[in-house]
C-alpha cells in the first residue's frame, strides 16, 4: 500500500485528471446501441413559423386503424400515400435517405422547417431573396430496440425534430448538437421510436447511475483577474433517468480549495434540467484553465461527481458573465469586450448581437478593443435562439439593463450591430425599441423573416382563409419594414458584401431603397468581393465606428416631432414622450405622428389604430394647459400640476379624443396586452392535469416535458412543472402559470380561470356562450392573472384525447411565429391544415369576446 501511495503522488495533475475523468465516463455509461438499420417515409408535413402545423404521418399515428411499418407497406390506403422503404445507417453512424423520383415536396412556398437546415451558418446558392429548398423530401424513420427486460436508457438522436418513443413525443436536436440526453423507460420486448427528420443518427445508452451530470452542454462564466469571482455560477444539466422525481439535492463545488453547496430544483422523473451551480474562484490568482469539482448529493448519498474547466482570464480580454434569467429563472450569459485601458463609466456603450450558430463570446471576440467604449454582446438564449424575436428580444433588453447597471455608459452613446441573422436582430431591435439606440448598423443582415426564412421558414405572409389572417396578424411585429419610419431618429449605417451568397446583397439594396425616401441620415457600403464573412471587418469595420462617434442618442427633451408604429404594445409601446398605450384593431398596425410646440403649450398630429395614447408633459410649464388635437379632432386641454405624475391618458370614441383617468391594470396595455406566447415570459410554472383519464392525465404530463425539452433546447431554460394538486396561488403567485388539461382534468381551472369567457371540459368548447360540442378539438389560449396585474395563464387543451394530441407538436417556441390571444381547432388540422381552425381571436382592451 505505501509503495501504490508513491506512485500516485508522482503522477502529474493533469494526467490524474484525465485517468478520473476517463474512470467517471467508464462507470458512468458503456453499454450503447447505435440504430443501423431502420424504415423510412416520405410524408409531407409542415412544421414553420406560425401557429398551424400539418403532419401526414402524426394525422395517421393517432388514428385507431393506424399500420404498424412493414417494408413496402403504405402509410394509408389512400393512392398518393407514401410507402415504408428499407434504410441503413452509413459508416458514420448517420441515416441519409434520398430524394425519391416522384419530386420535391417542398417549394419556396413550403420552406425547410428544423432538421432541414437553411442558415446563414451553411452558405447556399441563391439567385434571389426567396430561398429555394434543395435537400431531402420530408420524412420519419422508424426505428425498434427489443428489450429483454424494463430497463432505463437514455436516448440520443442527432438531426431530428422530434421523435415519438413508445408513443409519447420527445423533442428533436435539429441542429446536431449531440446535447439532447432524453431519459426512456424501455419496456420488456419491442420498443418503437418514429423520428421526424432526414439526416439522423440515434443511440441507446445504459448508465449505471439513476441521476448524473452532462458536461456537453455548460454555460460557464469566466473567473476575471481584478473582479469579486467569489459568487460565479455555472450552469450544468442533470439527467434523472430513475422512476421517481429527485428532490432535496445539492451540488458541492470546488475551485481552488473553495466550496460552495447550492440547492437545485427538483427534477420529475425520466427527465433533465440545466441548473445553476455557485462557484468560488476567489483562489485563483494566476490565468488558464482552471479546474473546478463539482459532487451532486442527496442527502448523504453522494449520486455523481465530474469535473469541468473553467477559464481565469486577465480584465483586457473578452469575458463571459453569466445571470439569472427573469423570464424563467434559469442562468444565461453575456460577454463583454472590455474598452481599452480597461472599463470607465461615461463612455461608449457598442450592443453587438451574434448570427446563427455563433456564440455571444465569439462574437465579442471578432472585434478589437475601442478606446471609447465597451462592448457587450447578448446571447439570444441560443447561438441559434429565436432570431432575436421574441425570447431572443427579451434576452437582449436583460442583458442591456445588466449592462447598463454595471458600466454605467453614457446613455446619449449606446449603439446596435450585429451580422447575419445579427443583422436582421439589429434591423428588428432597432425599430422596435428605437429610442434606445443612438446609431444601427446591420451587417450582412435580412431586415424580415417574411423574406429570409432561416431553419424554421418564412412567416408567411398570405392567408388560405379569415382565420389565418387572424393568426398570421399575430406576427406582424417581426415585420420591420412595415414600421421602418421608426428608423428616423436613429443613424442607420448597413454594410454588406456584394458577393454573399448566403444572405443576398440585394436586402440590402431592398433596405437602402427604402429609407432613401424618408431617412435624412443613413450611410451604405457595400464590401467589393466580400462573402457573408470576409474577415473581421464583417462586424468590426472602421467606418461603422466612425458613423457611431458621428452620433449621439436625442434625450427626450429635444425630440419635437414622433413618428413611431407599433404592432404589439405588450412588446412596443413608446418612443420617448408618447406611448401607444391599446389599440383599436389588435395587432393590426398602430401609428402615431406628433408634433409638439413646448413653448407654443401644443400638441397637435394624427394617429391610426389607437384607442389610448399616453403623453408625458415633462417639460411644459407646470400649471399651463397644454392644448392637444388629434386627428383634426377636438381639441382637449391638460395643466400639469405635479412634477411627478407628468402623464395624461387620452382616449378616442365616436365624439373625438376625451382625457381620462389613468387605465385600470386589469384592462389591456403595455403591462399585459396579451397572445399566448406572452404567458411564456415571467416565470413559467406548468400546471399538468391529473383529474382526467387516464389517457388524458399521461398526455398531460407528456406534453409537459416535452415543452421542458423544446425549451431547454431552443432556449436554455428550465422552468418547474408540478401536477394541479401540488398548485397554490399563495405560493405560486408571483409567475405565469401555463395549465395543460381541461376544466374537468386540471383542478387549478377553477381557481385560475373562474371568470375567463373561454371554457373547455370534456366534449365541450364554450367561447363567449357559444358552444361545440365534439371529443376532437385542440386549442392554445391566453388569460390575465386577476390577483397580479402583469401576469397571465397560458392554457394547453382539449376536449378529449383527440383534440389534446393535435395541440401537442407545436411551433410557439420558433422565434416570431405568430399565435392570437386563443385559437382552437380540430385534430384534421393535422391533414388539412387552417380549414381546421375553429376559432381565433383577440380580446378586447378590457378582456372580453366581441361578437
Amino acid at each position: 500500500m505505501k509503495s501504490h501511495n508513491k506512485r500516485c503522488q508522482i503522477i502529474p495533475y493533469y494526467l490524474l485528471f484525465a485517468l478520473l475523468t476517463c474512470f467517471q465516463f467508464l462507470t458512468q455509461a458503456q453499454e450503447q446501441h447505435l440504430f443501423t438499420k431502420g424504415l423510412y417515409l416520405e410524408v409531407p408535413y409542415n412544421y414553420g413559423r406560425e401557429a398551424i402545423y400539418t403532419d401526414a404521418f402524426l394525422y395517421s399515428y393517432y388514428r385507431n386503424d393506424f399500420q404498424k411499418p412493414v417494408l413496402d407497406r403504405p402509410l394509408t390506403n389512400e393512392k398518393e400515400s407514401g410507402r415504408w422503404t428499407a434504410i441503413e445507417a452509413d459508416t458514420s453512424g448517420f441515416f441519409r435517405p434520398q430524394r425519391a423520383a416522384t419530386g420535391n415536396l417542398r417549394s419556396p412556398n413550403n420552406p425547410p422547417g428544423p432538421g432541414r437546415i437553411a442558415t446563414d451558418s451553411k452558405p447556399q446558392q441563391q439567385t434571389s431573396m426567396q430561398q429555394t429548398y434543395r435537400g431531402p423530401r420530408s420524412s420519419y424513420l422508424y426505428l425498434t430496440f427489443t428489450a429483454k427486460k424494463t430497463q432505463s436508457a437514455i436516448l440520443n438522436i442527432k438531426g431530428n425534430s422530434a421523435v415519438l418513443i413508445n408513443g409519447e413525443m420527445h423533442a428533436g436536436d435539429p441542429y446536431r448538437m449531440g446535447w439532447l440526453h432524453i431519459p426512456v423507460q424501455l419496456k420488456k420486448g419491442l420498443n418503437e421510436f418514429y423520428v421526424r427528420g432526414a439526416f439522423v443518427s440515434a443511440s441507446l445508452s445504459f448508465p449505471e447511475n439513476e441521476a448524473f451530470f452532462a458536461t456537453d452542454d455548460l454555460t460557464l462564466p469566466d473567473i476575471v483577474a481584478g473582479r469579486n469571482n467569489s459568487a460565479l455560477q455555472v450552469g450544468i444539466v442533470i439527467v434523472n433517468n430513475s422512476a421517481t422525481r429527485l428532490k432535496n439535492m445539492v451540488v458541492e463545488s470546488t475551485v481552488g480549495g473553495k466550496k460552495i453547496r447550492s440547492a437545485i430544483p427538483s427534477i420529475p422523473a425520466r427527465a433533465t434540467r440545466k441548473v445553476a451551480v455557485g462557484v468560488d474562484a476567489s483562489a485563483i490568482n494566476s490565468l488558464g484553465e482552471v479546474s473546478s469539482q463539482l459532487q451532486l448529493w442527496q442527502g448523504k448519498k453522494q449520486l455523481n461527481q465530474t469535473s469541468i474547466t473553467l477559464r481565469s482570464v486577465s480584465a483586457d480580454m473578452p469575458y463571459r458573465i453569466t445571470f439569472i434569467s427573469a423570464i424563467d429563472n434559469s442562468l444565461q450569459y453575456y460577454a463583454v469586450n472590455p474598452a481599452k485601458g480597461g472599463e470607465k463609466a461615461n463612455q461608449a456603450l457598442f450592443f453587438s448581437v451574434h448570427g446563427a450558430g455563433v456564440e455571444a463570446l465569439g462574437q465579442a471576440q471578432a472585434y478589437e478593443a475601442k478606446d471609447w467604449g465597451t462592448l457587450v454582446a447578448p446571447t439570444n438564449r441560443r447561438p441559434r435562439g429565436f432570431n432575436w424575436e421574441d425570447w431572443g428580444r427579451l434576452d437582449a433588453l436583460e442583458v442591456l439593463k445588466l449592462a447598463q447597471t454595471s458600466l454605467q455608459p453614457d446613455t446619449q452613446k449606446i449603439y446596435l450591430t450585429g451580422h447575419s441573422m445579427g443583422g436582421h436582430g439589429t434591423w428588428f431591435l432597432g425599430a422596435t425599441y428605437p429610442e434606445k439606440w443612438a446609431a444601427i448598423a446591420p451587417c450582412a443582415g435580412y431586415p424580415t423573416l417574411k423574406g429570409y426564412g432561416s431553419a424554421d421558414g418564412l412567416v408567411p405572409d398570405k392567408a388560405s382563409n379569415s382565420m389565418e389572417q387572424i393568426l398570421l396578424r399575430a406576427s406582424n411585429q417581426s415585420d420591420v419594414m412595415a414600421y421602418a419610419s421608426n428608423y428616423k431618429n436613429l443613424g442607420v449605417y448597413i454594410l454588406h458584401g456584394d458577393a454573399d451568397r448566403t444572405v443576398s446583397v440585394d436586402y440590402a439594396r431592398q433596405m437602402r431603397e427604402l429609407l432613401g425616401a424618408f431617412h435624412p441620415d443613413f450611410n451604405y457600403y457595400e464590401y467589393p468581393g466580400g462573402s457573408h464573412w470576409y474577415s473581421n471587418e464583417s462586424v468590426d469595420w472602421k467606418p461603422l465606428f466612425d458613423y457611431f462617434k458621428w452620433h449621439q442618442r436625442k434625450v427626450a427633451r429635444a425630440v419635437e416631432e414622433i413618428d413611431f408604429t407599433t404592432a404589439n404594445p405588450g412588446i412596443s409601446a413608446r418612443h420617448y414622450w408618447a406611448t401607444i398605450y391599446q389599440q383599436i384593431t389588435p395587432l393590426a398596425y398602430s401609428r402615431i405622428q406628433l408634433r409638439r410646440a413646448v413653448d407654443e403649450s401644443t400638441i397637435t398630429g394624427t394617429t391610426s389604430n389607437v384607442a389610448t395614447l399616453a403623453l408625458d408633459l415633462a417639460g411644459f410649464s407646470k400649471g399651463k394647459p397644454v392644448s392637444i388635437q388629434l386627428d383634426s379632432l377636438n381639441s382637449v386641454a391638460y395643466a400639469n400640476t405635479d412634477d411627478q405624475q407628468t402623464l395624461v391618458y387620452l382616449r378616442k370614441s365616436a365624439d373625438g379624443w376625451q382625457i381620462i383617468p389613468p387605465p385600470s391594470l386589469t384592462d389591456k396595455g403595455p403591462h399585459r396586452n396579451g397572445t399566448f406566447k406572452e404567458a411564456f415570459q415571467k416565470r413559467m410554472l406548468y400546471v399538468y392535469g391529473t383529474h382526467g383519464t387516464a389517457a388524458e392525465n399521461a398526455w398531460a404530463l407528456e406534453k409537459a416535458r416535452y415543452d421542458a425539452e423544446s425549451w431547454y433546447y431552443r432556449g436554455n431554460g428550465a422552468f418547474d412543472m408540478i401536477a394541479d394538486s401540488e398548485f397554490d396561488s399563495s405560493k405560486h403567485g408571483d409567475r405565469n402559470i401555463i395549465l395543460i388539461g381541461h376544466a374537468n382534468s386540471n383542478s387549478a381551472w377553477k381557481e385560475l380561470l373562474l371568470d375567463c369567457p373561454i371554457r373547455v371540459e370534456a366534449g365541450q368548447l364554450t367561447v363567449a356562450g357559444k358552444q361545440v360540442k365534439a371529443t376532437n378539438i385542440g386549442g392554445y389560449f391566453q388569460w390575465k392573472r386577476t390577483d397580479h396585474a402583469d401576469l397571465s395563464v397560458g392554457v394547453i387543451t382539449g376536449t378529449g384525447l383527440d383534440g389534446m394530441r393535435a395541440a401537442t407538436a407545436n411551433q410557439y417556441f420558433a422565434g416570431a411565429s405568430g399565435f392570437p390571444d386563443y385559437m382552437f381547432f380540430t385534430a384534421d388540422m393535422l391533414k388539412d391544415g387552417a380549414t381546421a381552425v375553429l376559432e381565433a381571436g383577440f380580446y378586447s382592451n378590457d378582456w372580453s369576446i366581441a361578437e
